[in-house]
């Protein structure tokens, strides 16, 4: 019992961590357009160092690949967005959401079938950089950074839970609001 307890508690940690990094980064790309411009060009693995100042002041270790790059890839994401807050589309919505068939879309799905044929952390961050710029031109929806970034930040302990929870975002049936209220 007292493991499972630990364990919460890392996890709200991490969880806390998480939504103060995404809330800052926007906060300061609103704020300061060189920052916003550099973290813009960090996403690409020769000019990541970029982003390595603003990366450490959060506490990230810099050397250690499973934590640097989710933080880098969210850090580009939401520069690039220029997002004004953290979303509420989850990564595979966000995939069937650039589709006009949805997650009927064979398009959509290679793209997923892509993402989950990732076998480690960086190809995930290489796989997402062309994800990002189709959902920032698509999906006319803002990400949920906060929970992406602890999905990638997992990914490097558990991944087959991680694509789980992508496939089933991308494949699960949208919410019918209407049907709900009638229900109330």
């Amino acid at each position: 019992m007292e493991a499972v307890e630990t364990q919460k508690q890392s996890s709200d940690k991490y969880h806390e961590w998480e939504m103060r990094f995404v809330n800052g980064v926007v906060q300061q790309c609103q704020q300061d357009k060189g920052l916003a411009a550099r973290l813009r060009r960090a996403d690409n693995p020769a000019t990541e160092y970029q982003s390595w100042e603003l990366l450490a002041s959060y506490g990230i270790d810099l050397e250690r690949e499973y934590q640097r790059l989710p933080f880098v890839a969210i850090a580009a994401a939401i520069a690039k967005s220029k997002a004004e807050r953290n979303g509420t589309l989850s990564l595979g919505r966000a995939i069937a959401a650039c589709y006009e068939e949805g997650r009927e879309s064979s398009q959509a799905k290679a793209r997923l079938r892509r993402l989950l044929a990732c076998s480690d952390l960086a190809e995930v961050s290489r796989i997402l950089r062309s994800l990002f710029s189709l959902i920032d031109s698509k999906a006319r929806q803002p990400l949920d950074f906060i929970r992406l970034l602890g999905q990638l930040h997992r990914f490097s302990f558990n991944d087959q839970q991680v694509k789980a929870q992508w496939a089933q975002e991308f494949y699960s049936q949208p919410v019918n609001e209407n049907a709900q209220e009638e229900g109330t």
